[in-house]
């Protein structure tokens, strides 16, 4: 919908893409659709779910045996952003660098989006 052509909208790292297709194998699903809602203290936040079917209207990525759908709705927000997966001694997640981000709250739990220019 919003993607260029040949290019796409996300790209996953080598980790990112391992772990969503193990998830994906593991409990048979079709994929890991992101989304964005409003929330959090700096207004906006990433959703996560998984898929038994594909949305006609989701942006399908697909890299390495890993599949990502990107909601209608969010994939304006969500073009050039790189979806990792880090691990830690106490946690495991994973992180977005999303380029059309303007600012993240302290606890990284929600994003404000820049401002689209006037016009």
């Amino acid at each position: 919908m919003f993607g260029i052509p040949g290019k796409a909208a996300v790209t996953l790292t080598p980790a990112a893409a391992r772990q969503i297709a193990r998830l994906m194998a593991r409990d048979g699903r079709q994929g890991l659709r992101i989304g964005v809602k409003k929330g959090g203290c700096a207004g906006m936040e990433y959703t996560m779910d998984y898929v038994t079917e594909v949305n006609p209207l989701d942006e399908v990525v697909e890299q390495d045996g890993a599949r990502v759908l990107i909601a209608p709705m969010a994939q304006m927000f969500l073009i050039g952003t790189v979806i990792d997966y880090e691990t830690s001694l106490l946690d495991a997640k994973f992180t977005f660098r999303n380029p059309n981000v303007a600012e993240a709250c302290g606890c990284g739990e929600s994003i404000k989006f820049k401002d689209a220019p006037a016009a």
